[in-house]
């Protein structure tokens, strides 16, 4: 095995502060002289256009009568990686529902946006959204129940599933 000895030369740094100083001064006069070519957005005033493909927020999806289309199955619970959704279910009072959920929250601060609810669902209950911002002061703030996940003003009214359950019930899903 060999030893490498480095000899102890004094290094001086100014060369490099200076020519990183040039360069930063360089990008700086730059954009200030091209506004057009810059790439930073002006934030709140302009917003960056996300793919439809985006996992944002989480949406539950309501059936045509306004009612939560969960069937409180427990398998985005069990699917997520975070565990970071918390199911309560109960038996419904229709004998054709077999249960429902009670409580459904999703502790949004835990959760990673891996979509693995989403595809685990087997009745498309449960959506990512596009939306992404999401203020808060506190972490109580950011676990989001059956109403903010249903019924928010931003979903005006909820958002339908693709499939109805007639044509489920059809096609022998």
């Amino acid at each position: 095995m060999s030893v490498v000895s480095k000899e102890n030369k004094n290094v001086w740094y100014l060369p490099g502060i200076l020519t990183g100083l040039r360069i930063t001064f360089k990008h700086l006069v730059k954009n200030i002289f091209n506004k057009k070519q810059m790439l930073t957005l002006n934030y709140p005033e302009e917003k960056y256009e996300y793919s439809p493909r985006f996992k944002g927020n989480h949406i539950l999806t309501v059936k045509k009568d306004g009612a939560i289309r969960c069937t409180a199955c427990m398998l985005c619970a069990t699917n997520c990686p975070a565990e970071c959704i918390k199911i309560t279910a109960s038996e419904h009072e229709d004998a054709q529902v077999e249960k429902f959920p009670i409580s459904y929250e999703i502790d949004m601060l835990r959760c990673v946006f891996c979509g693995f609810c989403e595809e685990a669902c087997p009745v498309d209950a449960i959506r990512l959204g596009p939306e992404w911002q999401t203020p808060g002061k506190n972490g109580s703030n950011f676990i989001y129940d059956i109403n903010h996940l249903a019924y928010r003003p931003q979903l005006k009214g909820g958002v339908q599933s693709a499939v109805d359950d007639q044509d489920r019930h059809k096609a022998g899903i």
